[in-house]
C-alpha cells in the first residue's frame, strides 16, 4: 500500500491543538525540562536549524492556529533522513512515539512541496 503521508507523534497532548504532539514539540519539551544531554541538545538544534532554512515554516503554524503537519512521503526522503537522529534521541530517552502513515487528513490549510499543515479542534482532525 502506498501512503501519502507520515507525522512522527508522541503519545502526550499539545495543550494548543489537543492532538499529540509532533517530534519537535516533543523534543523541545525535552530540553525544556532539562532531560536531554547537551550534546543530544546540540544535535537536535542542528535538525531543526536545518528544518528551518529548508522548509518553509506554513503560516497557520506561524499564526499559532490550531494545526499539525504531516510530510509527504513522496517528496520527503531527504528530511526522514534529517529527522533520524531526533528519532534516535527520543528511543534513546525512551520517549515513546508513533509514526502515522495515512492517506487521510483533515481539513488542509497550507500545503507545499513537502508538507501540509491540517486543522483541528478538540483534538481531532476537522
Amino acid at each position: 500500500m502506498k501512503y501519502k503521508y507520515m507525522r512522527i507523534q508522541g503519545r502526550e497532548v499539545s495543550w494548543i491543538t489537543k492532538y499529540p504532539k509532533g517530534i519537535f514539540g516533543m523534543c523541545w519539551r525535552m530540553i525544556m525540562d532539562g532531560v536531554m544531554s547537551a550534546d543530544d541538545e546540540e544535535i537536535f538544534r542542528g535538525i531543526d536549524q536545518w528544518f528551518k532554512d529548508n522548509l518553509p515554516e506554513p503560516e497557520p503554524c506561524k499564526n499559532g492556529e490550531k494545526v499539525i503537519t504531516f510530510f509527504k512521503v513522496e517528496t520527503t526522503e531527504e528530511m526522514q533522513e534529517k529527522i533520524m537522529p531526533a528519532v534516535q534521541i527520543l528511543d534513546k530517552y525512551e520517549h515513546p512515539y508513533d509514526v502515522v502513515y495515512t492517506n487521510f487528513v483533515g481539513t488542509v490549510v497550507y500545503e507545499d512541496e513537502w508538507q501540509v499543515a491540517v486543522r483541528v479542534e478538540n483534538g481531532e482532525m476537522v
